[in-house]
């Protein structure tokens, strides 16, 4: 079988498994085992000796997955879940909204943009989508409802604003598309700030545009909040802005390595929950689970990945699409709008984990050979597989929203409410798109 031929049909039953629901890490891992054994054992120009495929593709098993998982940047990983789920669990995240409900709950939909500020915090030390938007939906929608917020107005907001958590540093997402794209992790991780920061702003502005035109969907709170109250809830913010500060400021000023700032960032957050008198049994031993329930969850689906994008790499599948894509009379913008489209169809029934470890191998010397910057297209990924997170029918935040708050909020109310912010992130969207200065000028001043 001609190698090309036989990558096309390996993406085929890849995508068919995905369909059936089968875990993304076990169908990364057996087609492209299955894809290794075939394209080994079948050399061109000789007959197939599929003893011989098998042979090599697990010494090729045996080998490299280890050696990539074995990456020292991987170590970011679990030290960036530690630090956000510590940060969780004793209370950081609460005394964060705490704070930004004070400050923010007298403007139109005030309680909503808390909420957004608050995920924005609890991402900068989580770098986890799905974690930002379980620990928020639980503080948040809550309090949302008990002010008589509508229903999608609160949810969406919430579902809306978890995926800052794959964008705003440090994001598990951007260190994944570094280490496979042989990036600096330091420059992808920064440029992601201000392009995250755009997407809150452009949440808040929605916010604020619907509930002014319909005050009903977000009444505003009977409880006018002095001064004396917002200065005292600034009082437990001072820990989330000192892990930031730690964890970006040293990469930014080139005092840390990513891998050595989530290190120091881990170990500050549960120094920090000392020091504020917040440590307890219960809290340290979800902290330590979560961690690990997370990483082994990522890394399953990294070594699936790695098996796949070899045996995709052998059949040259991914120089064939970049010579097409370099061929065709269209501008490279029409190529990278028909890339966001794909993307974004992908996210209707994937995780973004999976997408990106899918898509890379076939994408990424699409965009090189374009021209395109490989760290702006890092973040133009990253914000498409957002918009992926909340889009119908899977919506992966949408689902982890539903399980943290209940049976309080039906899924289809959800799905209703998030709508209106997936048109904010395709404004947002676009602006990068057109102004890729946006991501570019921090990690240029690197």
């Amino acid at each position: 079988m001609d190698p090309i031929t036989l990558g096309f049909c390996g993406i085929g039953v890849l995508l068919l498994l995905i369909l059936f629901r089968v875990p993304i890490a076990v169908a990364l891992g057996v087609v492209g085992f299955a894809g290794l054994v075939i394209i080994l054992g079948w050399p061109a120009g000789r007959d197939p000796n599929f003893v011989r495929g098998f042979t090599a593709a697990f010494n090729y098993l045996s080998f490299e997955p280890f050696s990539f998982v074995a990456s020292f940047s991987l170590v970011a990983i679990p030290m960036f879940l530690m630090m956000g789920y510590v940060a969780f669990h004793f209370g950081f995240t609460h005394d964060g909204y705490t704070a930004a409900r004070a400050w923010l709950s007298r403007l139109p939909g005030g309680l909503a943009i808390a909420s957004v500020m608050g995920s924005a915090v609890f991402a900068a030390v989580s770098g986890s989508s799905m974690a930002t938007a379980a620990a928020m939906g639980k503080l948040a929608v809550p309090e949302m409802l008990r002010y008589n917020y509508d229903k999608g107005l609160a949810t969406g907001a919430i579902t809306a604003a978890g995926t800052l958590g794959a964008l705003i540093p440090p994001s598990i997402l951007m260190i994944i598309y570094g280490l496979f794209t042989e990036l600096s992790i330091g420059k992808l991780l920064i440029a992601g700030f201000l392009p995250g920061v755009l997407s809150a702003l452009g949440y808040i502005l929605l916010i604020i545009i619907r509930a002014k035109i319909n005050p009903s969907l977000a009444p505003m709170p009977d409880h006018r909040v002095s001064w004396g109250e917002r200065f005292s809830a600034l009082k437990g913010v001072w820990s989330i802005i000192v892990l930031f500060i730690l964890v970006m400021g040293g990469i930014y000023a080139g005092i840390m390595t990513p891998t050595e700032a989530a290190a120091i960032g881990a170990a500050g957050a549960w120094i920090l929950a000392g020091l504020a008198k917040k440590l307890n049994i219960e809290g340290a031993k979800l902290s330590i689970l979560e961690t690990v329930t997370q990483t082994a969850s990522i890394f399953a689906v990294v070594v699936g990945a790695k098996i796949f994008v070899g045996f995709i790499a052998m059949t040259g599948v991914a120089s064939y699409l970049s010579d097409i894509a370099l061929g065709l009379d269209y501008s490279p913008l029409v190529i990278l709008l028909a890339l966001s489209v794909m993307y974004i169809i992908l996210g209707t029934f994937m995780d973004p984990l999976g997408i990106m470890l899918l898509t890379l191998p076939v994408v990424i010397p699409v965009i090189d050979s374009l021209g395109y910057d490989l760290i702006w297209f890092g973040v133009i990924m990253v914000k498409l597989l957002e918009i992926g997170m909340i889009t119908p029918p899977v919506g992966l935040n949408v689902f982890v929203l539903k399980g943290a708050i209940g049976d309080t909020v039906r899924l289809e109310t959800i799905f209703k409410g998030v709508t209106w912010f997936i048109f904010a992130d395709i404004i947002v969207l676009a602006i990068l798109i057109l102004y890729p200065s946006i991501s570019l000028i921090l990690p240029n001043a690197l």
